[in-house]
């Protein structure tokens, strides 16, 4: 399976069968690109994340908690919460999971709360987390940190931080990467497959596809 990073919280997978996008942004400052799917996932409803209208085509929408099937790949969406005070403030936000070519990936979303037993039993042990660092609508980068150190995952990829054009008020990826110890790579495109998986936790900071959807 392959991953391209769109930017804010938006991915794009991609497997032999399947073409996912998660969390499409709307007006944040940064271009969207031409983009076919077959499949988009929505973690909630803020402007920033379901701007599914982007999107080419008529893809299956995915927005509620649930197990599902499209085209060989098994989508898992939990319940978890998009602050630290119960959903009281921002509500609820989804966590998703994607099984694709023996690869598990699981896009937290909006996650705004504190980690505890309870919300990383809903996460399980994913091969590959995309974790939001920025901080103020979101966990920050340290408690981004506790939550990687805890699942260790073979690959983490920083997503919903501050990037030049970013209309969001919210932090950029260097207190994620010094609270893991500032070892990480770059990287435009990621193939992965599940017999060659990193055995110690790769984080890498992922670079946007350009506005024509090219890596």
């Amino acid at each position: 399976m392959k991953i391209n990073y769109i930017g804010h919280s938006c991915f794009l997978l991609k497997n032999g069968s399947t073409s996912l996008v998660t969390d499409p942004f709307g007006d944040v400052g940064l271009p969207f690109p031409r983009l076919e799917c077959d499949v988009v996932t929505v973690s909630h409803g803020h402007y920033d994340h379901c701007n599914v209208r982007a999107l080419v085509g008529e893809p299956a929408v995915f927005s509620r908690a649930g197990k599902f099937s499209v085209a060989g790949t098994e989508i898992s969406a939990v319940e978890s919460f998009h602050d630290d005070a119960g959903g009281t403030k921002r509500g609820n936000n989804l966590i998703f999971s994607f099984f694709m070519d023996g690869v598990r990936v699981c896009h937290l979303g909006d996650l705004g709360q504190k980690m505890d037993e309870g919300i990383l039993q809903k996460i399980g042990k994913p091969d590959v987390l995309l974790i939001p660092v920025g901080g103020n609508y979101t966990i920050d980068g340290d408690e981004a940190a506790k939550y990687v150190k805890a699942i260790s995952p073979a690959v983490v990829i920083p997503m919903h931080y501050h990037v030049k054009g970013l209309k969001v008020d919210i932090g950029d990826e260097t207190r994620f990467l010094r609270a893991m110890g500032g070892t990480f790579v770059r990287q435009r495109e990621i193939e992965l497959d599940k017999d060659h998986l990193p055995k110690e936790t790769k984080i890498i900071v992922m670079e946007r596809i350009n506005e024509y959807g090219k890596p």
